[in-house]
């Protein structure tokens, strides 16, 4: 290889790394636009093609579904959000909701030898445990009353990264075809390859965001509303709690709703539990295996533990993002490996019947 070569390669990479750098205050952004776009492209289509080809009213209608769609539904969940959680720890710090007397009721209701089996433990008792929950949820409350307060000095910076994501989004609807023949042929793998990479990270991302994401509000919103006809306090919060609870594998919606059916049938509601274990199995259970197979299918599948794990990890990287960057590296990893080990494996050899003569 010349120097010449070797020069461009190094000056290419440079380049690269410093663009996105750039990027890296606002790749929520990019992301969530590169997001929108593949999962809104083809109904860009099929305006494009209703309008006769005039791509640039195509993109902006295209762009104005989305917000109505989904941008405006979820500021105002967020915003619905924030002033239920505000006014939920309002009312905990001036005792207009005593958390002690709910944890006494509870410890009134617990059979003693579950005290008795805490104290042989060495975990103190019900009653060192009911101080500790206590406290614990006033922290709960501080820790989400200083988000907020934090969300509410960045304002500025989430407009601009919304401003920006929507810009973004015109030009990937009007100019998506041609930047993606641009990006097969500047990726080096051979066009097999790249046509299979590609396909599989648009199939990953509409069954990441298409599937995971629509089953778990329709499973949160369902839980969300059961809390408020039950009159449990929150039921807006618990309902976001269980939407993003229940895109994980194995567990989901049920590390809410388990324990709040525990706690009606501990202090006597029997019939709200009843019916707080009849619509957590029968129904938010269920959704999961009736929708799953319909809305992501089972070419983009990854295995629960893979999901899992990705999941949470991307959580602890990227924040709530990671949600959908967890599982979309996890299934670009596996692609990738998949694609390495095709091409390690050697050509089958045909080998032809013997015949007698």
């Amino acid at each position: 290889m010349s120097i010449q070569r070797t020069s461009f390669y190094v000056l290419l990479a440079v380049v690269t790394v410093a663009f996105l750098w750039l990027l890296i205050p606002y790749y929520t952004a990019v992301l969530w636009a590169v997001i929108l776009a593949i999962i809104f492209f083809p109904i860009h289509k099929r305006l494009e093609g209703l309008l006769g080809g005039r791509s640039t009213i195509a993109a902006l209608l295209t762009v104005l579904l989305c917000i109505g769609l989904v941008i405006l539904p979820a500021l105002a969940i967020l915003a619905s959000l924030i002033q239920e959680g505000t006014s939920l720890y309002q009312r905990v710090s001036s005792n207009e909701i005593d958390l002690n007397a709910y944890l006494l009721r509870l410890q009134e209701a617990v059979p003693s030898f579950i005290n008795n089996w805490l104290a042989s433990h060495q975990l103190g008792g019900f009653a060192e445990l009911r101080a500790k929950l206590s406290s614990g949820a006033l922290e709960t409350g501080r820790t989400i009353a200083g988000g907020v307060l934090s969300f509410g000095q960045d304002t500025l910076q989430f407009f601009i990264s919304m401003g920006l994501m929507l810009y973004l989004l015109f030009f990937l609807f009007r100019d998506g075809a041609a930047l993606g023949k641009t990006l097969r042929h500047s990726i080096p793998l051979s066009d097999d390859y790249t046509r299979q990479f590609l396909d599989k990270f648009a199939d990953v991302v509409r069954a990441t965001v298409r599937g995971n994401v629509i089953i778990a509000v329709i499973q949160g919103v369902i839980g969300g509303f059961i809390f408020w006809v039950l009159g449990i306090e929150a039921a807006l919060l618990w309902g976001v709690i269980m939407t993003f609870l229940s895109m994980l594998p194995a567990m989901g919606a049920a590390l809410v709703w388990v324990p709040a059916a525990i706690w009606l049938f501990l202090i006597g509601e029997w019939v709200k539990g009843m019916v707080m274990v009849a619509v957590g199995a029968l129904i938010i259970g269920l959704i999961d295996n009736l929708l799953r197979p319909t809305l992501v299918g089972q070419r983009t599948r990854l295995p629960d533990y893979v999901v899992l794990i990705s999941t949470v990890g991307g959580i602890s990287l990227f924040g709530l993002s990671g949600f959908v960057i967890g599982p979309l590296i996890a299934a670009l990893f596996i692609s990738a490996w998949s694609l390495f080990t095709q091409q390690q494996q050697p050509p089958a050899v045909s080998v032809k019947p013997w015949k007698s003569k």
